[in-house]
């Protein structure tokens, strides 16, 4: 993790604890480079969990320290995540960390995982709001004093003004949810939408620092559900069929390692047959 707020508390005595690369744009370059080989020899493989809304300057660094490494034992992943989400995502990786999988496998696990998760949030405007597709009148209607907005950033994006009969679609199986609260006053996500989605747990968090920026305003309160159970976790990934990296020969699952980039190489085409041959 490159934040500690997103180095989110153990789910279990099994889960592994976060390594986190503390200000890795602003400390000295040799400094955050002796660390992380540190921690690549420590664990033989790492794979840093990031949000979209990390700083430029923070991926742009960590670029240049695998770059340095020449290491294909370092993976950065940016999922496609609010941060919240990303914090849960990351906890379950760590999770299965303690099992008997493979770092291939592991880190690729991610991208599997991503389709339990819904993340979202409620929103006190949508003005600055760019991840979500929100209409002129939506717009509009977040100037209006006292508004508010919920919304649902994965697996379907859906952005709806809350009102008494407000909904949003969740999860067709058991989860349960984590709220972290921001600069709005509301408890309509734990005491409305937690109940309607069914949800077998509740937990709270500290806001991660990036939400503000990956929503566009500090007045939310984002919420993301989860699978909380390593078992199940394990034999999700477990049942997935695994392939083999053709480049760094690690198993992994998917068409892309996650390590080093390197996707299946196309089949090789046939020749035609023509008459005579």
């Amino acid at each position: 993790m490159t934040g500690a707020d997103m180095a989110l508390p153990a789910q279990d005595e099994r889960t592994l604890p976060a390594v986190v690369l503390r200000d890795v744009d602003t400390r000295p370059l040799d400094q955050v480079l002796a660390e992380l080989q540190l921690t690549v020899e420590q664990y033989g493989h790492v794979v840093v969990v990031c949000s979209k809304a990390t700083p430029t300057a923070v991926l742009r660094r960590l670029h240049t320290l695998r770059s340095l490494m020449e290491s294909d034992r370092i993976a950065i992943f940016r999922p496609d995540l609010p941060p919240l989400a990303v914090a849960v995502l990351a906890r379950q990786l760590r999770q299965l960390a303690s099992c008997d999988i493979g770092p291939g496998v592991l880190a690729s696990a991610g991208r599997l995982l991503t389709h339990y998760l819904h993340a979202g949030a409620l929103l006190g405007s949508v003005a600055r709001l760019d991840r979500v597709p929100v209409d002129l009148k939506q717009h509009a209607k977040s100037w209006m004093p006292g508004s508010q907005f919920a919304v649902l950033a994965h697996p379907q994006p859906h952005l709806v003004r809350l009102g008494p009969d407000t909904t949003l679609d969740g999860p067709e199986f058991g989860t349960w949810m984590l709220v972290a609260r921001g600069q709005l006053q509301s408890d309509w996500v734990t005491t409305t939408l937690a109940p309607a989605w069914r949800v077998q747990g509740l937990r709270e968090a500290p806001l991660p620092a990036e939400s503000g920026d990956w929503w566009g305003t500090g007045k939310l309160v984002e919420f993301c559900t989860y699978l909380p159970d390593l078992s199940v976790l394990y034999q999700l990934v477990t049942s997935v069929r695994r392939g083999t990296c053709h480049w760094c020969g690690i198993d992994v699952i998917g068409d892309r390692c996650v390590f080093c980039s390197a996707t299946p190489p196309a089949p090789e085409a046939r020749p035609a047959l023509t008459r005579g041959s």
